[in-house]
């Protein structure tokens, strides 16, 4: 299921939101290098992406010494051969030797894979951010959407304290925002676009979408843990996910529970199904 757009109406213009997305979109072309080859990106989000060795340890792959290098060879000599650790901890002292391990947990908020991965984000971030700035008010929507970086973060590190992966997205941020959207509005009506041996329009509850997705986050997480509790890396932060949208949903309830009130949601205009004529 994709969310296209909800039945949700603002009182005020969501600049919070829209400074967010296009921040994103600002560093997702003009900082990171995006049209340069993998290769490049990929020393890139070593020299500034969120990873979690480096904040269990403390230092940055760069200056962890022998320890950092054997994590290093470990979870990426089956990809760049022997010696990949020591070669690439090697680059990273010549590349960006005075990383900052602390910095680099909010850089990776603004930091994005791809095309795909970026756009989804931010139709996310549109779609709910901008109810959530209303109706929590724009600074604190601001200290919420860092919080749950954070506390999204803090969930990812601890299912994987040990990994060298970079670890890059706004996801976990936003999934704090559809955490507090689904306190918040639960019945508001989204537009979504499902695809299921078929494609069609169809207008579902905040609760049905923001609640499938969240179970789908949850168990591709378990998924990825083995039976001996060994972890497996697919490239998609889904504990960093659980981990903001409960604390969105936490932070909310906690907090901000008085100001979920009825909204007069307007009907949406009826879509056709794709396939008929």
């Amino acid at each position: 299921m994709l969310p296209i757009r909800d039945a949700n109406p603002t009182r005020r213009t969501p600049w919070v939101t829209i400074a967010l997305i296009a921040a994103n979109v600002v560093v997702f072309l003009f900082w990171q290098p995006t049209f340069a080859p993998q290769g490049r990106q990929q020393a890139f989000f070593f020299c500034h992406a969120l990873i979690p060795y480096e904040v269990t340890h403390g230092t940055n792959l760069a200056q962890g010494g022998p320890a950092a290098a054997r994590a290093l060879d470990e979870q990426l000599g089956h990809q760049f051969g022997p010696g990949a650790g020591r070669a690439i901890q090697a680059f990273l002292q010549r590349r960006c030797p005075d990383k900052s391990w602390l910095a680099s947990v909010f850089v990776s908020m603004f930091l994005h894979g791809g095309w795909l991965h970026i756009a989804g984000n931010m139709l996310y971030l549109w779609i709910f951010g901008n109810n959530v700035e209303d109706r929590l008010g724009r600074a604190v929507f601001v200290v919420f959407y860092l919080v749950g970086g954070l506390a999204a973060a803090a969930l990812q590190v601890l299912f994987a304290p040990d990994s060298v992966i970079p670890n890059v997205g706004a996801s976990g941020a936003i999934a704090a925002v559809l955490g507090a959207y689904l306190v918040l509005f639960p019945h508001a009506r989204i537009l979504t676009l499902v695809m299921f041996f078929f494609i069609t329009w169809v207008e579902l509850p905040a609760v049905v979408v923001l609640g499938f997705w969240f179970v789908f986050q949850l168990i591709s997480g378990l998924s990825e843990l083995g039976a001996l509790g060994q972890q497996v890396n697919s490239g998609v932060a889904y504990w960093a996910h659980v981990g903001g949208f409960v604390a969105g949903v936490a932070m909310t309830l906690l907090l901000f529970r008085g100001r979920r009130q009825p909204v007069p949601y307007e009907p949406l205009p009826p879509r056709p199904d794709l396939w008929d004529p």
